[in-house]
């Protein structure tokens, strides 16, 4: 079953297209990476999806209309967008009172067990807390919420590396059961690859893939090629090329992976590879042909 269904999603601010007629088929039980450079379109799908703007198109949420039956939906989805909209005077027990007042999904037992595993005083205030606390008092409070559908637009935007690994490992562990969907989006695109079950590359308000990784796997194959054999590779018609050490590292598309290990030492991109070829090879194409 599909959690989001979108068909023709166009958002416009002025002259400027933000959204350009995509379609999106979310299945239920999947964690998406929506990836893509700034001002790609990523913020406006999410405030389509979560009812927070007006779009043209086709969509649904967890078969809701989310610009015009928000108030239901919003008992089915949580949203983190920046830990930032905690208000700095509250107290982490007062923030718990709080959601357990207003939210009649919200499970007090499980945020109260989701802390004790931080460092997190009951009786601190947020303007006492770091923003990696914040973050994790954030998430347990969002984690303990029984939610179909999960929101997280930049979650560990400026935490540092021990700080994003535990929020990637406790979304997985404590959060996640093949029943939940989660819609990621990030700049820091390898450290959520294994979290991943699949991907989709945004660029001027367009869909430019759409996979799941193990197509990704199976497609995508890249292989640092030694200089004798750098026109046999290039023959075969590589989406990119780059210098590594005096190397050419060249990206395959869809070529037998036996083929390619007889040119060089071959390996599965990471996604940030993908994206530079895909993103940038239309980047620059679209340049180019303005140029001309």
């Amino acid at each position: 079953m599909a959690c989001i269904e979108a068909r023709g999603l166009r958002k416009a601010f002025g002259t400027t297209i933000a959204l350009d007629g995509i379609d999106l088929n979310v299945e239920e039980g999947r964690i998406l990476g929506l990836i893509g450079p700034n001002g790609a379109g990523k913020s406006t799908a999410l405030n389509a999806i979560l009812g927070l703007a007006p779009y043209q198109g086709e969509l649904k949420v967890l078969g809701r209309n989310p610009w015009t039956e928000r108030d239901q939906l919003m008992r089915d989805v949580c949203f983190i967008a920046d830990v930032a909209v905690l208000p700095r005077w509250i107290r982490v027990s007062q923030a718990l009172n709080y959601i357990e007042g207003v939210h009649p999904r919200f499970n007090r037992a499980k945020a109260e067990a989701l802390l004790a595993k931080t460092q997190i005083k009951r009786s601190s205030r947020v303007r006492e807390l770091s923003k990696g606390m914040v973050t994790q008092l954030h998430l347990a409070l969002v984690m303990a919420i029984d939610a179909k559908l999960l929101v997280l637009d930049e979650p560990t935007l400026g935490l540092d590396i021990l700080y994003r690994k535990q929020f990637y490992d406790s979304l997985l562990n404590d959060y996640f059961d093949n029943s939940r969907t989660i819609i990621v989006t990030t700049h820091q695109v390898e450290e959520i690859q294994h979290v991943l079950t699949d991907m989709m590359f945004i660029n001027r308000g367009r869909i430019v893939l759409d996979c799941s990784m193990e197509d990704f796997e199976q497609r995508y194959t890249e292989v640092m090629v030694p200089p004798e054999h750098l026109a046999t590779a290039r023959a075969l018609k590589p989406i990119h090329e780059r210098q590594v050490f005096g190397r050419s590292v060249m990206l395959f598309d869809t070529v037998d992976r036996g083929q390619l290990s007889a040119l060089g030492e071959t390996r599965t991109p990471g996604i940030a590879d993908l994206f530079v070829a895909v993103i940038g090879g239309e980047n620059a194409a679209t340049a180019q042909g303005a140029a001309a």
